[in-house]
């Protein structure tokens, strides 16, 4: 049996056609059930949060999953450890992650060399790797939503998050300023799974593989 971990949303959406490219096809994908049977006895779907996925795959509750660049490297930057096997950039759910402020923030004098800001993100490990590199020390302000009031309110100088259009900044008066880096799903495997399950997943990969530039 090979154990797919996914998270409701957008990702989901975008990885069903792949999967179907591959020959799975994901049953009763509307229920509230958090195991979805796929028409493949040996395949089956669990729903997670996004950011457990890697935690499923990393530890075994799952053999592969599907998940964001910005959660894979964020767990891996509080993790502390390798990184996680990722064969295939799937190429959905596109966006960037990146820096931004109020509007008429001097950003460039705020981060200069030996500078100290405050930041809000979920993303503290990203955030402090990125600044770190820069030379700038933050104060990191850790939240998990609404993220474009805390500049507005004062709670911080900057925020990071994940950007797609940037219409909501806009419509919060935030402008973008610098960015972390581009973001899509990429296709993550367990270690062991990878090696004992390797007649099992090969076939998978590679039609997955094969998917990927036609659904791009």
């Amino acid at each position: 049996m090979l154990t797919l971990a996914l998270s409701k949303g957008r990702i989901f959406d975008d990885t069903l056609p792949l999967l179907k490219a591959a020959g799975i096809e994901v049953r009763d994908a509307n229920s509230r059930a958090l195991i979805l049977p796929t028409n493949r006895p040996d395949v089956r779907v669990v729903l997670v949060r996004a950011s457990d996925v890697p935690t499923y795959v990393q530890h075994g509750g799952a053999d592969l999953g599907v998940a964001g660049l910005d959660v894979l490297l964020e767990h891996e930057a509080q993790q502390g450890g390798a990184p996680m096997l990722r064969p295939i950039d799937l190429k959905i759910a596109t966006c960037r992650l990146s820096v931004a402020v109020r509007k008429g923030f001097d950003y460039p004098a705020a981060v200069r060399q030996g500078a100290r800001i405050r930041v809000a993100t979920k993303y503290t490990g990203l955030a402090r790797q990125h600044f770190a590199a820069k030379g700038v020390h933050v104060d990191l302000i850790k939240l998990y939503g609404s993220m474009e009031l805390a500049p507005l309110t004062g709670l911080a100088d900057a925020i990071v998050d994940l950007v797609s259009t940037g219409s909501t900044l806009k419509a919060n008066e935030l402008v973008e300023v610098e960015t972390l880096l581009p973001i899509s799903s990429h296709l993550v495997l367990n270690p062991v799974s990878a090696k004992l399950k390797r007649e099992a997943l090969q076939p998978l990969l590679q039609t997955l593989r094969e998917a990927v530039p036609a659904a791009s």
